[in-house]
């Protein structure tokens, strides 16, 4: 579950930028679906100043934070156009939840294996199948 937060800087914030950048955002939930608790997503966007000139005039910033951990993911953009920005902050989370992804599986089976060795046993073991288990075997 996301519990998805936006703050504005130097902008209004309209109905239609909300909806786009929920509509967004939530596509994500879809990589995180297997964590049971809430996640919180906080989004800032907005304009560097109200009287910029040149470069990149609008910036979306995202971090997200998961419960019981301590590190955050985190992305960046700036761009001419605030859609564009947000697109771009969202392609960039997406990557990052499959890499965090990555990393939970191979965690689970690195101890999945560390597991097995602990419990596999010597092949010099031997076992006794019960009386006259080799006779039949051997044929006599």
């Amino acid at each position: 579950m996301l519990k998805i937060n936006i703050k504005t800087t130097n902008l209004v914030l309209t109905k239609d930028i909300r909806d786009y950048t929920f509509k967004k955002i939530k596509s994500l939930e879809k990589f995180i679906k297997n964590i049971d608790k809430e996640i919180q997503i906080w989004i800032e966007i907005g304009k560097p100043s109200r009287h910029h000139q040149k470069g990149p005039e609008f910036y979306a910033e995202a971090t997200v934070y998961f419960p019981g951990k301590e590190g955050a993911i985190r992305a960046e953009s700036k761009k001419e156009s605030l859609m564009t920005a947000i697109d771009e902050i969202k392609d960039e989370l997406q990557r990052q939840f499959k890499e965090y992804k990555g990393k939970q599986e191979a965690k689970h089976k690195r101890g999945a294996r560390k597991a097995k060795s602990l419990i596999r046993l010597s092949p010099l073991a031997w076992f006794r199948r019960g009386k006259g288990a080799r006779e039949k075997n051997e044929g006599i």
